[in-house]
């Protein structure tokens, strides 16, 4: 085929062709990372407390509800103790003649 004078026109539009078409798979490419990178950069900023507690601070957490629950417990029984002693108090005031009313002082 004889070089015509759209030769170097059509060899500029076939390397500029396929230049672009680099470009646009190098951006596909790059698209397709990014998404990728962003997809994996939110799944670990939601599953990394997940994974911290779990891994760390769920033994002392269970640990901190058993002390407190422990506590809890401890007080109502001491509360329920002294409930007792003001109680056993009361009777013990009850049974003593002029230990349980408020008389006036002799005159």
């Amino acid at each position: 085929m004889p070089p015509t004078s759209h030769q170097p026109l059509l060899e500029e539009i076939h390397r500029l062709t396929q230049d672009n078409n680099r470009l646009l798979h190098k951006l596909r490419r790059g698209a397709i990372w990014g998404r990728l990178f962003t997809l994996l950069f939110y799944a670990a900023l939601l599953l990394a407390p997940i994974w911290f507690y779990l891994t760390y601070l769920n033994g002392t957490v269970q640990q901190l509800l058993q002390a407190y629950q422990k506590a809890q417990g401890t007080g109502q029984q001491a509360q329920g103790q002294f409930q007792a002693f003001q109680q056993a108090f009361n009777d013990f005031r009850s049974k003593i003649p002029g230990m349980g009313a408020t008389s006036s002082p002799p005159q």
